[in-house]
């Protein structure tokens, strides 16, 4: 299990054990900067990539059998500055990686070498920006109180079958979604929609025909239906959760 702490700037992995029992101490620590925001493996178990939102980098690391982590290439791939790189979502092909910036709400887009590393392929600008005059984010320290509505991206997720991506950006309070070209994973906007108050995360079901959203402002998540060839999201339902909802997984089982 890989985890990336954002205080501290590391991301830390750990055996499991028996019954999938985390087992300490860790067995490899990477000191990755401030603030280490999230930590993903690829689909052959042989690389990890860390967004680090205040240096406005995203790590490429190996993965070894024994858990370490070292370097690939150089070790990082920059984005723009004052991106502010968040999470991250790798294709189902495993050729594209793509990252979401908290602050300016780009997603940027990296393709992934044979040997793990991330080459640039393209830039993709907040769709929202202009339609809710939102101003560049800042990082958000517990102190702050600025009132100024700024971009404050969020969460980024793909269908199952690679076909479409979504994001959140909570100051506007909604998820937009791009079209993915099966050739070059290249994204074309499709729409935004308004979902639940502030979405810190969404999650897509494993057959890709529903998006849940929590809103951390929201007393319900919502889901949403995918359309199977636009890929437009319609609200079909919701559940209460109480406040604060800030993160939503999807577990799927075979009886």
């Amino acid at each position: 299990m890989l985890a990336a702490s954002y205080d501290s700037g590391l991301v830390h992995v750990y055996r499991l054990g028996s019954g999938g029992k985390v087992t300490t101490p860790f067995v490899s620590e990477v000191q990755a900067g401030h603030p280490a925001h999230s930590v993903i493996v690829d689909a052959t178990n042989r690389s990890a990539y860390v967004g680090v939102l205040g240096t406005d980098r995203v790590l490429q690391l190996a993965l070894h059998p024994d858990g370490q982590l070292t370097p690939l290439g150089d070790g990082f791939v920059a984005t723009a500055e004052k991106n502010g790189p968040r999470h991250s979502v790798l294709s189902p092909d495993n050729r594209f990686l793509y990252n979401v910036g908290e602050m300016s709400g780009a997603i940027v887009q990296f393709a992934r070498q044979p040997d793990g590393t991330l080459t640039k392929v393209a830039d993709y600008p907040s769709a929202v920006t202009q339609k809710y005059q939102l101003q560049h984010g800042v990082e958000r320290t517990a102190s702050y109180s600025d009132t100024t509505p700024r971009i404050w991206a969020a969460d980024i997720k793909i269908t199952p079958d690679g076909r479409f991506l979504y994001v959140t950006e909570r100051t506007s309070s909604t998820v937009t979604g791009y079209r993915v070209s099966p050739q070059d994973g290249k994204l074309q906007l499709i729409n935004s929609w308004p979902v639940e108050k502030q979405p810190r995360g969404i999650a897509i079901t494993p057959d890709g025909r529903w998006l849940i959203a929590s809103g951390e402002k929201s007393a319900v998540i919502g889901s949403y239906a995918i359309a199977k060839e636009s890929g437009e999201l319609q609200r079909v339902a919701e559940a209460p959760v109480g406040k604060g909802a800030n993160w939503v997984s999807i577990v799927s089982f075979k009886q």
